[in-house]
């Protein structure tokens, strides 16, 4: 079966959702693991903390995988019967993929920078993490607003 430019466009639609905010949480991740890895070198009872913080920026890379499963299942790719899609509707979903795709890239790298500077405060105020975890989760506001605008695009397309 060959595949027409609608499914394509839909494929690559999910393949980008689920790819950049996969690499903004590595990064993010990565950033505040460095942090926390510094922090737990001085004092290693401060591991549950530093890795609750490290795991925030994590989020994205889930948000991007839920809106390529649903892009997969809304074509058929998920269950074995891909649909017929114009290249219209392949380039509807692949644009309701965007908003997930660049927030998340974004956000996550950001809330990763923000994990680290929260992993500060818990180094000198461990006492103080819940502050640390508002800080970073203000930045997840963006990437759930950006998640809900690409699922309700998504099951917006007539297919």
């Amino acid at each position: 079966m060959e595949i027409s430019l609608g499914q394509f466009f839909a494929v690559f639609g999910a393949a980008i959702a689920v790819l950049m905010p996969g690499i903004g949480s590595a990064i993010g991740v990565g950033l505040a693991g460095e942090s926390a890895s510094g922090v737990v070198t001085e004092d290693p009872n401060k591991f549950g903390q530093t890795l609750l913080l490290q795991a925030l920026p994590g989020t994205q890379g889930i948000y991007g995988l839920l809106t390529g499963f649903v892009i997969m299942q809304r074509i058929g790719l998920i269950g074995g019967q891909l649909l017929e899609i114009s290249t219209y509707q392949g380039l509807l979903l692949f644009s309701a993929a965007l908003p997930i795709a660049f927030v998340g890239l974004l956000s996550a790298i950001a809330q990763g920078k923000t994990a680290a500077a929260g992993i500060g405060i818990v180094a000198k105020r461990p006492e103080e993490l819940a502050k640390g975890i508002t800080f970073a989760a203000m930045v997840e506001t963006y990437a759930v607003l950006a998640l809900l605008a690409s699922i309700l695009m998504i099951f917006g397309i007539q297919i």
